[in-house]
Parts: structure tokens; C-alpha cells; sequence
């Protein structure tokens, strides 16, 4: 009997947990981590430059139409000399569009530039929103290794106290063959969350656009979770700070700039010219032009973009109402889903932790007495176990909580641990 105990107690060894690769015992700071995203990831740096092309285009919108040259050449004699033609003009002109609609078209063009200023920072906040969460994630991981590691040495711990008792008769073999089987489930579990550390490691290198296996450091630990701003504060100040809500406005001021235009072009645009005429059989001299469209005589056209640009406007001012109550929606619950994770958090910590504890405890001195089976141990060990995985599970889930909470307000994480 005590030959095939040993058989198994070698079986069990084999079983170690697996080391996990492209990791560092060296701290990982958020805010270091999400500073280095905002210099490196590729949707914010892409967002960005499509800044830099829109903020280009109101100086090309409110430009002139490039100036005109021509040569006219009228009665050239057979054959062809320029120099015996009676009139050799050269001639320079300039459209000029009526008053205020280059303005208006620049005007246009800048409200589009402030939109994608506002849209930059939109992928900025989702970025860093998913760079968060990824980091927590990677913390949790860790933080399960820890949890089943400890429970597996603990484990181990009571293995050997079913080995003494089983050598000197106090306790039957299927104590230390339940023990060993416990070791190996737990030492599976942390090769699981090992692997676990390695998927979240990657998710967060994902963000740096970073292709090189580089090693990534161990999140710091969250502060106690606290949630200490209002529901009705937090709407308030997102629709300050939302720049969904800011690229609407700014929308909103372009179409009403549009409309403006739309009523412009119903008056006429001119063209002004100025000629050099110089004459084989005659004298030389200079002549002028000015010209100008005649808008009235397909006014329908104007019409219909008239229409266009105030049907334009009219969606974009019910846009901003949907974006509004999504924004308020979107608040809402992301604030429901923080304080709900910051209950479980209070609950785990004043109710769950204690009890559990002082039930291991009980059990633990139960079983070393002979007042209690290996099985009570075993149950106690895997209730301890469930309570510090949740307990984990809702601080993370909280801070993932609060950087949608962050994102739906439209405020920017930094790492600071101040709620």
C-alpha cells in the first residue's frame, strides 16, 4: 500500500506549474503604460494626422480660384505672322466669388477641422479606455496565479499532515490520494492562469503596435475601490466633456454655415480681366472686362440646395439629441456596473474574506485534532479559494467599471490612484 502511495506522490510531482514566458518582476505603472499607448499606438497616431489633413483645408476652401492668363491673336494675315496680326491681346483674369462666400466656405471647412479634433479624441479615449481594461486584466491574472499557488502550497501543507497521521495510523490512505489529487488540481490551475498572464500580456503589448516579444512587468495593485461623484455630477460634466457632443456642436455650426452659403449662391459671382492689346496696323492700348453669373436663371438649382443644406442642418440638430441620451444612457450604466462591483468589493472584504478564513482555520485545527474528516479540509481550502478569485474578480471588474466610467464621461485615465 504504502508502494503505491509513493507511485502516486511521484505521479503528482510531475506536475509543476509552467513558468511564464516574456514576463518581468519589475513594476508596470498605468500611468507610464498609457503615456507610452498615447506615443505609440497606431489608431491614435493615425486620428491624429487625419487632424493635421483636415486642419489644412479651410485656407484651401476661402482661397481664390487661380488667375487666368490668355493670348488672343484676331485677323492674323496668310501665312501666320503674329507680328502682322491687328490685334495680339494678353489678358489677365480673376474670378471673384460675391462677398462672404469664401468666408463661408472657410467658415465650413474649420467646423470640419473641429469635428476631427473631436474625433481624435474619441479614438484617444476608446484606446486608452481598452488599454486600461487590458491592464487590469493582466492584473487579475497575476493575482489568480498568486491565489492558486498559495492555495497549492497550503494544499501541500495539509498533504503532508494526512502523510504523518496516515504513518502512524490516525488517518486511512484515501486522505493523502484526496490531498495529492487537490495539489494537482490546483497546479493545473495555476499553469492555466499562467497561460492566462501570457494571453493578457499580449492583449497589452497590442496597444503599443509592439512585434517584438518584449517583456511586459506586473501591474501595481489598485487602490481600495471608493465611487465619492454622483450620478446626476457625472452627466453634468459629460456633457462638458464628451467630445462626441463637441463634434456635434461643431457639426451644427458647419451646417448652419452651409445653410448661409446655400442663400449666397443665389447672388452672382463676377469675373474681372484686364488686357494688353497690341496692334500690327494700329495703335496699342489696354482694355478691361467685367462679367458676372446669372444665378436667377436656374434658380430652381439653388432651390434644391437651399433644401439640402436645411434638411442637413435639421438631422444634424437631432443627431446631438441622440447623441445626448446615449451619452446620459451611457453614464448611467457605467456608473450601475462600478457601484455594483464596489458592493461585491465591501462585501467580499468585510463578510466573505473573515468567514472564510476563520472557517479554514477552524477546519484546519478540526482535522489536526481528528474532529474533522480530510474532506471538510478540502471543502474549506476550495471555499477560500472561490471567495479570493471573486474577490479579485470584482476589484477588477470595478476599475473596468470606472475607465467606462472615465470614457463615457469624456475624461482622459492617467494612472492617478485618486478617485
Amino acid at each position: 500500500m504504502r508502494r503505491l502511495i509513493a507511485a502516486c506522490l511521484v505521479a503528482f510531482s510531475v506536475l509543476e506549474p509552467l513558468p511564464s514566458r516574456a514576463q518581468t518582476t519589475a513594476p508596470l505603472h498605468l500611468e507610464d503604460f498609457l503615456q507610452a499607448v498615447r506615443e505609440h499606438n497606431p489608431d491614435i497616431q493615425a486620428a491624429r494626422e487625419r487632424l493635421q489633413a483636415a486642419r489644412t483645408k479651410p485656407v484651401q476652401a476661402s482661397a481664390y480660384d487661380d488667375p487666368m492668363v490668355s493670348w488672343e491673336v484676331w485677323n492674323a494675315p496668310q501665312p501666320f505672322h503674329i507680328s502682322d496680326a491687328d490685334n495680339n491681346i494678353v489678358r489677365l483674369s480673376q474670378k471673384l466669388p460675391f462677398p462672404g462666400k469664401r468666408s463661408a466656405a472657410g467658415h465650413m471647412a474649420s467646423r470640419d477641422a473641429d469635428i476631427a479634433e473631436q474625433m481624435a479624441r474619441s479614438v484617444d479615449l476608446d484606446v486608452l479606455n481598452g488599454a486600461t481594461k487590458a491592464y487590469y486584466d493582466l492584473w487579475m491574472a497575476h493575482q489568480n496565479v498568486l491565489i492558486y499557488s498559495r492555495d497549492k502550497d497550503l494544499v501541500e501543507h495539509f498533504a503532508k499532515i494526512a502523510e504523518t497521521k496516515y504513518g502512524v495510523g490516525q488517518v486511512s490512505q484515501p486522505d493523502v490520494l484526496r490531498a495529492q489529487v487537490e495539489r494537482t488540481r490546483l497546479i493545473n490551475r495555476v499553469n492555466t492562469e499562467t497561460l492566462s498572464v501570457e494571453s493578457a500580456a499580449a492583449a497589452l503589448t497590442a496597444f503599443l503596435s509592439d512585434t517584438e516579444d518584449s517583456p511586459i512587468g506586473i501591474p501595481d495593485t489598485p487602490p481600495p475601490p471608493s465611487l465619492s461623484t454622483s450620478l446626476d455630477d457625472l452627466q453634468a460634466l459629460a456633457l462638458k466633456m464628451r467630445p462626441e457632443l463637441a463634434a456635434q456642436d461643431a457639426a451644427i455650426a458647419r451646417d448652419e454655415e452651409g445653410v448661409r452659403l446655400a442663400k449666397l449662391n443665389y447672388l452672382p459671382d463676377f469675373e474681372v480681366s484686364g488686357g494688353r492689346f497690341v496692334n500690327a496696323h494700329g495703335g496699342d492700348g489696354f482694355g478691361g472686362m467685367i462679367s458676372l453669373s446669372v444665378p436667377i436663371a436656374y434658380k430652381y438649382k439653388y432651390d434644391a440646395a437651399l433644401a439640402e443644406a436645411e434638411a442637413h442642418l435639421a438631422a444634424t440638430r437631432t443627431d446631438r439629441r441622440r447623441v445626448e441620451d446615449a451619452l446620459r444612457r451611457d453614464v448611467k450604466q457605467a456608473f450601475l456596473r462600478a457601484r455594483s462591483a464596489l458592493e461585491q468589493y465591501r462585501l467580499f472584504t468585510t463578510t466573505h474574506i473573515p468567514q472564510a478564513e476563520q472557517a479554514l482555520q477552524a477546519t484546519q485545527i478540526g482535522y489536526e485534532t481528528g474532529k474533522t474528516d480530510f474532506l471538510s479540509l478540502i471543502d474549506s481550502v476550495r471555499a477560500i479559494e472561490s471567495v479570493h478569485v471573486e474577490h479579485i474578480q470584482a476589484v477588477a471588474d470595478f476599475e473596468k467599471a470606472y475607465a467606462d466610467l472615465e470614457r463615457a464621461v469624456g475624461s482622459t485615465p492617467s494612472g492617478n490612484t485618486d478617485r
